[in-house]
């Protein structure tokens, strides 16, 4: 089992941030386009290679997120039409996420087989999420996973506070 800690910078306007293991040493780099349309968070690992992309549609009638790993499409977070509450739903071929994933307390199951559990740590400044992999070849795309829920949210709160 491996666990990942993902840490944003609260003030970081570009949306670059890095994910570190339990020794604090740098295992990911994300970097989100700032002012790009479409809007993009590229995942590199330490030799700045990128291994996974997230790109929110620009001509989709309610918002969607895209994630590929190693150049493959694996799974769409999109927003779904609700009156009261803003409802989303993810799309991965065989992976499904329990939980409360809009909080960031969740497990990532993959046909039956816990393979991932994600928690927000509390009392840190920004968002820091605690990542708990137990499929190593499945790394990668949890990174994705998390990072993608992180964006909807942050897309999801951008929208609010402009309508207000």
């Amino acid at each position: 089992m491996k666990q990942l800690y993902i840490k944003q910078k609260v003030f970081s306007l570009s949306g670059k941030y890095t994910v570190k293991d339990q020794q604090e040493n740098d295992r990911y780099y994300v970097e989100g386009s700032f002012m790009q349309v479409p809007k993009t968070f590229s995942i590199m690992n330490t030799g700045r290679d990128e291994v996974a992309l997230i790109e929110k549609q620009v001509f989709s009638f309610f918002p969607k997120f895209l994630v590929e790993v190693n150049g493959r499409e694996i799974l769409t977070i999109k927003k779904e039409f609700s009156f009261l509450k803003a409802r989303y739903t993810i799309d991965a071929a065989g992976i499904e996420v329990n939980g409360n994933w809009w909080d960031m307390d969740f497990q990532v199951v993959q046909k039956g087989k816990l393979i991932a559990e994600v928690g927000k740590e509390w009392f840190t400044w920004g968002d820091s999420y605690k990542v708990q992999i137990l499929d190593d070849e499945m790394e990668t795309m949890i990174i994705a996973l998390v990072v993608a829920i992180d964006c909807v949210k942050a897309d999801q709160a951008a929208a609010a506070s402009a309508s207000m």
